[in-house]
């Protein structure tokens, strides 16, 4: 049996979650970023604890199918611009519809139904972040971070930047950790 978790977004997330199921006794055979698998199906009641426990950790059992495409939509897309390989053409469309194996028009209609963002406007959301990380812990120069993110330039990077924050990079970086967002808020 498989259970569908929002707002896990790293492996702090998957740690936390597979620590609460097995505080519930329910031994998980697998944790994901988004997924729980058990052996066997849970109860209505440890369901309602497991959904208020999880929910006072800031995760959420999606119950129903459009919000489990999302979530796998977001997972994907997170964890592609955690990894800081992108190449500099990277297609959202295709990396979606390999991954998904689902119409992509289908895909980003729901997504914007759902989300009220395009699916671009929320992966360039993450790049942005994944932008302040970086900034903010000093680990890449401007070129280094334009180049793991699939910036065809600096100037693209910083542009980008400057239009989601309203700060270019060195004034972020000047600024610091103040205007960071945590990963399940963007």
């Amino acid at each position: 049996m498989n259970l569908y978790i929002k707002n896990m977004v790293c492996n702090r997330c998957i740690a936390a979650v597979k620590q609460e199921f097995e505080r519930m006794g329910l031994q998980p055979l697998h944790v994901a970023m988004g997924e729980v698998e058990l052996k066997s199906p849970i109860t209505t009641k440890q369901e309602d604890q497991l959904n208020k426990r999880l929910k006072a950790l800031g995760f959420e059992l999606l119950d129903n199918q459009k919000q489990r495409q999302i979530e796998k939509i977001k997972t994907l897309l997170i964890q592609k611009v955690q990894a800081g390989d992108l190449e500099e053409h990277f297609s959202i469309t295709d990396f979606l519809t390999k991954s998904i194996h689902k119409d992509y028009s289908h895909i980003s209609r729901l997504f914007s139904e759902v989300e009220g963002i395009t699916i671009e406007q929320f992966f360039i959301l993450q790049k942005i972040e994944k932008v302040k990380e970086w900034l903010i812990y000093d680990e890449s120069n401007l070129s280094e971070i334009a180049w793991k993110l699939g910036y065809s330039s600096v100037a693209h990077l910083s542009a980008q930047f400057k239009k989601v924050t309203g700060l270019t990079p060195t004034q972020f970086r000047k600024l610091g950790a103040r205007h960071r967002k945590p990963l399940d808020g963007v």
